[in-house]
């Protein structure tokens, strides 16, 4: 039983540590819709 858990307990450790280094490499990219936001005048006085 202690055999089990510990493959499983390295596993799940890969896994986390898999993933993480896919998060940290992997190149997103920047969303290309436009964003066009009316600002009211009296706000832009201050």
């Amino acid at each position: 039983m202690a055999r089990m858990s510990t493959i499983l307990l390295l596993f799940l450790v890969l896994l986390l540590g898999g993933g993480a280094i896919f998060l940290a490499t992997w190149d997103i990219p920047a969303p290309r819709a436009k964003v066009e936001k009316v600002i009211p005048a009296d706000q832009l006085g201050k």
